[in-house]
């Protein structure tokens, strides 16, 4: 099923910059009432995709031009949770609230929609990996892949009972990685069979939601529930913590690796982003422009040094110019 009507909306950034502060966030309102940009997506060429999950939009906003483009799902009310841009340049979505995986083409604005396997009626979190979309089903307690060029699907259940798979990523040596939120757990996935390999974090009571893998294979996770931003080496197994700036109720969630070699993240409950340095274990905070902000997802633009940010809670995409690689 294909679908090409398309809305176009113009926006205008604040461009607010904290003083005294560098880098700072600058905000894009989004034009749609309502709208709830839970991921953000950007391409090669600098374009930035988003899901509107309320509204049910596929969202494209140009940062050279400033114009917002907006192209429903086929599928009503399907909950647009995850997104990612495939390296041809196709965005990939999960329709979260119907068990569908869905492709836009950004040449025509047509989108095409793949129903999954019935069990994995809540698909989450999208990873491109090898052809295939890789994807987390938090409630169904599965993961899985969509083949992106025969439509075929198939899941794998995780044996750890009410894990919530979340965040999903792939690591510098091919694997994929993928967190637990329901249990002190992260894993890692064989993408050649599917094989899931279960990393026990040492505290019962942690709950990583989001993860990165950095350029030595280091896994960073956002504790979200105790405040910390957590360290995982999988070639010992080693685990290490550090306190948010923000306390235990910062609330971390969306993660990413910059190009300054930095992990960022969120406190969602503090409306800030931490910029930690694994070499000097500073962390630098930087304050969002507008409270009720939640970052549930980030996007690294390593073409031109940026951090994009779906602000949830405020209806608006943020950004924050980074140094370029060291």
């Amino acid at each position: 099923m294909t679908h090409t009507f398309r809305r176009t909306l113009r926006w205008c950034a604040t461009g607010v910059v904290l003083s005294g502060q560098s880098p700072g966030v600058r905000e894009y309102p989004l034009p749609r009432p309502r709208a709830f940009p839970h991921d953000p997506a950007v391409g090669r060429d600098g374009i930035v995709w988003y899901t509107d999950q309320v509204n049910s939009y596929i969202g494209r906003l140009d940062p050279a031009t400033g114009k917002v483009t907006d192209y429903p799902t086929p599928t009503p009310a399907s909950g647009p949770h995850g997104i990612v841009v495939a390296p041809d340049g196709a965005v990939w979505y999960t329709a979260n609230f119907q068990g569908r995986i869905g492709r836009l083409d950004p040449a025509t604005g047509a989108i095409k929609e793949y129903a999954l396997p019935h069990e994995a009626r809540d698909p989450h979190t999208p990873l491109y990996h090898g052809g295939k979309i890789w994807f987390t089903a938090q409630g169904a307690n599965l993961y899985g892949w969509l083949d992106a060029a025969t439509g075929e699907a198939k899941v794998f259940p995780v044996p750890t009972p009410h894990a919530r798979p979340y965040g999903l990523v792939a690591g510098s040596d091919g694997a994929i990685w993928v967190a637990f939120f329901g249990t002190n757990k992260i894993g890692r996935i064989s993408p050649g069979d599917g094989a899931l390999r279960e990393f026990p974090l040492p505290d019962e009571s942690a709950r990583p939601r989001r993860l990165v893998v950095d350029a030595k294979g280091i896994v960073w996770y956002t504790d979200y529930p105790r405040g910390k931003l957590g360290r995982l080496n999988p070639a010992t197994g080693q685990v290490r913590e550090f306190a948010s700036p923000g306390g235990p109720s910062s609330a971390p969630y969306g993660i990413a690796v910059g190009t300054d070699g930095r992990v960022w993240y969120d406190e969602s409950g503090s409306d800030a982003i931490v910029a930690f340095d694994p070499a000097t274990e500073r962390m630098q905070r930087v304050a969002i422009p507008t409270s009720g902000s939640v970052v549930r997802n980030m996007a690294v633009d390593s073409t031109r040094a940026r951090l994009w940010l779906a602000l949830s809670g405020i209806q608006r995409l943020g950004r924050i110019d980074l140094a370029p690689t060291p």
